[in-house]
């Protein structure tokens, strides 16, 4: 097969069922590597990446290029012409190439016609490429890459930084470690990376936290197996630094395949910790975390809300809230959001948000804490269930989060993405009362 068509063949595989709306990138992209070699399945995953990354604007071009548009049985081909003009708008391979390898892609398809049309369609753009992006300039949506309704709801909470925001989620993210202080401490290991030629930086809000200049396999870095880092964003990395956590403490965290707050709140102190998740499928790298790391924590397969279920009837020092959200946050690490997640989705999940706390709240000591934590930027899915939890829970007590990062709101603290920064992330601190 002609060089360069597997590839663009294979993301053509991984894209169909996210442009479809059947499943995410997380699972279709594995299936679709397959059998490939390092050097294509790492290009089959950066064209699936770009395209569900500027899809609105990609698609908005397309509209201007085709006639008319392609029908549902043709999606493979509007995915190789979604493909073509990102790599022609990337600039990374010269425009033939681009051009001739999306074409030959084409006629793999079964469908003599697609060719011709992909080689006018992609010439075009090439030509009228300046014409199309000031065009698209003049549309919110494809400027931003942003779906209407997502875009909507951050002008509105945002209305000074939604640019700002759109552009950094827009952006590849930086791949940030996360050091096990139990083997070792960040600055040891940076000299260590020094000595190997690997540019990194400390971070600057958590103490554990290094960021690589060029990303890389985990398992390529000293120390992977022993457990002396995981890879981890630095906003995910707070979370130890709100608890206060002392050993002995029961500790439940709710919500918490894969894993990475589980391990960090071990690495942290000697804790009686009962890790749950819903999902039967993620608690596998629950456990390969906790076993590369040599740590140990009481892991069930259960849902939060279901207290009856999975409770032995002993109260909780300290509560971990991960709940689930939208993701809004960490756009950049899962692009396919913008194409799988839908404006109605913000109220069912702020339902499920507030129906777990409420759930979780009587399983706290007087005097315990709650941590909400979310990776969304919409105050729908934050703020909003915060504010009727306490209006409704009179031994609930908001804790002012004093830090150097974030904005501080009305009830919590939130994160906003930033370039070659933290991720989008919201905490929100609660306390029980001891006098009620």
């Amino acid at each position: 097969m002609n060089d360069g068509v597997q590839p663009r063949l294979r993301a053509v595989k991984a894209l169909l069922p996210v442009l479809q709306q059947k499943a995410s990138l997380s699972s279709s992209l594995p299936r679709a590597q397959q059998g490939l070699n390092n050097e294509d399945a790492a290009l089959t995953q950066a064209l699936a990446f770009g395209v569900c990354r500027f899809q609105p604007r990609l698609q908005f071009w397309a509209d201007q290029l085709l006639q008319q548009s392609l029908k549902s049985k043709d999606l493979d081909v509007l995915a190789l012409l979604l493909i073509g003009m990102y790599q022609l708008q990337e600039g990374r391979v010269a425009d033939y190439a681009a051009i001739n390898t999306c074409v030959e892609a084409a006629k793999k398809l079964n469908k003599p016609w697609a060719g011709k049309l992909l080689n006018a369609c992609l010439r075009r753009f090439q030509r009228e490429q300046e014409a199309l992006i000031q065009l698209a300039e003049g549309k919110e949506t494809a400027a931003s890459a942003f779906p209407a309704w997502l875009l909507k709801r951050i002008k509105k909470a945002y209305s000074k930084d939604w640019r700002d925001i759109c552009a950094a989620s827009n952006l590849q993210p930086p791949m940030t470690l996360r050091i096990n202080q139990r083997k070792t401490t960040r600055e040891a290991y940076l000299q260590q990376l020094q000595q190997l030629d690997i540019v990194a930086t400390a971070t600057t809000f958590s103490p554990w936290g290094i960021t690589l200049e060029q990303p890389t396999h985990p398992a390529l870095l000293p120390g992977f197996a022993e457990g002396h880092f995981s890879v981890q964003d630095e906003a995910a990395q707070l979370t130890p630094l709100l608890l206060d956590l002392q050993a002995g403490q029961r500790v439940l965290d709710a919500c918490c395949a894969p894993g990475g707050k589980t391990a960090h709140l071990l690495e942290t102190a000697d804790l009686n910790l009962l890790a749950l998740d819903v999902d039967e499928s993620r608690l596998g790298r629950v456990h390969e975390n906790l076993q590369r790391l040599q740590l140990k924590a009481e892991v069930k397969c259960a849902d939060a809300a279901a207290v009856e279920h999975w409770w032995d009837g002993q109260a909780f020092d300290r509560i971990l809230l991960d709940a689930p959200c939208s993701a809004t946050g960490v756009i950049r690490r899962h692009p396919d959001i913008k194409l799988l997640r839908r404006d109605s989705d913000i109220k069912e999940l702020a339902d499920i948000q507030l129906k777990l706390l409420q759930k979780l709240w009587p399983l706290l000591k007087p005097g315990g804490l709650v941590l909400y934590a979310t990776c969304s930027i919409l105050p729908e899915e934050n703020q909003h269930p915060l504010a009727s939890f306490l209006h409704q829970t009179a031994d609930a007590v908001h804790q002012d989060i004093e830090a150097e990062w974030g904005q501080a709101l009305r009830f919590g603290r939130q994160l906003l993405p930033q370039p070659q920064g933290h991720d989008g992330f919201f905490y929100c601190l609660l306390q029980k009362r001891l006098d009620l």
